[in-house]
């Protein structure tokens, strides 16, 4: 039975509203910038916009040396701004790689506070000295590594990393002991395209029964050409243990043209999709997107494109001070994601990452924004808060602490799941402690007293 637009104008009629409707103008989720003005950047001012939607350009245009992003920006900002960010990038431990599009969608006016700016472009006037108890590798990935490129932590999953570059480089990037190139900072573990290290990789996925769950990230599975994705994505499937497959990729965040114009590269994931779908098994795609203004109408057309051959795309956010660390960013950011068919599934609190302590938050933080948040979508949207314990531990609710200080900032977990018996340590920035926390941690004698008082608390 149907019924016309005019009977449920009728019924409407007839309803006693428990709270009035919601005035369209404020449902700021739909309202996103169809097109960034790119042609305000000098560098491309005379690109059309054929140029600018096709990943050729977008790919051939990015720029992957500081000099040269400064340069595009000449006139754009001031002489302080292009001098900070020259030496931010010269103490800067993860190498720069900025897309067009992700440069047109920064507001050039307000360099210093714009939250896309803030993820991709260091500045030394906002250096803070890192954690004392900052490493490199902070998750211990390479220590659970049986074979180069491939760490097995959960009983179940494997993450493997085919290849050690992305479209983009973020400043706050956990794997930025191999991502891009060595810097001044930082000599790199490289993960090069490498088959004979492939199927090294893929001879330990196959001898252990266990492993269900792989996720294909680098890198990043954008810069897989469509051959290389496909044969990894068969190979996979065709494991009798293998049930789920996980591309993650930040490219629909910084580069969505890809997925509307690389007809190659898209046809090897519906591929991979289709096959997994015949074989009963889950092929998804896992995304990055960290504020509301990386969702264009470009975004929007990728992502009904996916939607349409039926793949399913999941977000994995960072909590990232001066970005989306405050509910109504994050609120904003969950219903956009859902609204051009983008799952919310986690947030992590920020890695400690080196070069990256003025973006970290605390744990007190992420837990006041998902009490904020939670509740403000349906629960299949709603992402989880996560912190991804130092040292190995894994992801852990970051509610599920064991013991949390707030003055000194420890909050200690345990994962049960993944290894038995052992605690795991995360340190809030200090600078966001109070007074007394700041000054224990200014005295290196304090540091296994701080350590050892939180573990004792946590028994």
């Amino acid at each position: 039975m149907s019924v016309s637009l005019l009977d449920l104008q009728h019924r409407t009629d007839e309803i006693v509203p428990q709270k009035p409707p919601v005035d369209p103008a404020t449902l700021r989720h739909k309202q996103f910038l169809e097109r960034p003005d790119w042609r305000r950047i000098p560098a491309y001012a005379d690109v059309d916009e054929g140029q600018f939607l096709d990943h050729h350009w977008q790919s051939k245009r990015t720029i992957t040396r500081p000099e040269k992003l400064l340069e595009a920006l000449q006139g754009l900002v001031s002489d302080d701004f292009i001098s900070d960010a020259t030496k931010g990038f010269a103490i800067a431990p993860m190498s720069v790689r900025v897309t067009p599009y992700l440069l047109s969608l920064i507001d050039w006016s307000q360099p210093y506070a714009d939250p896309l700016r803030i993820q991709f472009i260091p500045l030394a006037s906002r250096f803070l000295p890192d954690h004392p108890k900052l490493g490199l590798d902070s998750l211990g990935e390479r220590a659970d590594a049986p074979v180069p490129g491939l760490t097995h932590r959960y009983a179940d999953k494997a993450l493997f990393l085919p290849l050690d570059t992305c479209p983009v480089y973020c400043r706050f990037c956990t794997r930025s002991y191999a991502v891009g190139v060595d810097t001044e900072e930082v000599e790199k573990t490289h993960f090069k395209v490498d088959e004979a290290r492939w199927r090294r990789a893929f001879q330990y996925i196959a001898s252990r029964p266990e492993l269900e769950d792989v996720v294909v990230s680098g890198g990043d599975a954008y810069n897989l050409r469509a051959e290389q994705l496909l044969s990894i994505g068969e190979t996979l499937l065709a494991m009798g243990n293998i049930r789920r497959i996980r591309l993650a990729t930040k490219g629909p965040a910084v580069m969505p043209q890809k997925i509307l114009t690389d007809d190659a590269w898209f046809d090897a994931v519906t591929r991979i999709v289709e096959l997994g779908r015949k074989l009963h098994k889950e092929v998804a795609l896992h995304t990055h997107f960290n504020h509301p203004n990386e969702i264009t109408g470009i975004t929007r057309d990728a992502m009904h494109k996916l939607l349409e051959h039926g793949i399913t795309v999941r977000n994995q956010s960072v909590l990232i001070r001066g970005v989306n660390d405050d509910p109504e960013t994050m609120r904003l950011l969950v219903k956009r994601l859902g609204h051009v068919n983008v799952h919310p599934y986690y947030v992590y609190v920020h890695d400690l990452v080196k070069g990256a302590e003025d973006l970290r938050t605390t744990v007190q933080a992420a837990l006041d924004i998902e009490k904020q948040v939670r509740g403000s979508t349906a629960g299949f949207n709603t992402p989880t808060f996560v912190v991804d314990a130092p040292g190995g531990g894994g992801k852990r609710d970051a509610h599920s602490f064991e013991h949390y200080d707030r003055g000194t900032g420890i909050s200690v977990y345990q994962a049960p799941s993944v290894k038995p018996g052992q605690q795991y340590l995360y340190f809030d920035p200090i600078d966001r402690l109070p007074a007394e926390g700041r000054s224990r941690w200014a005295d290196p004698r304090e540091h296994a007293v701080m350590i050892d008082e939180a573990l004792r608390a946590s028994r």
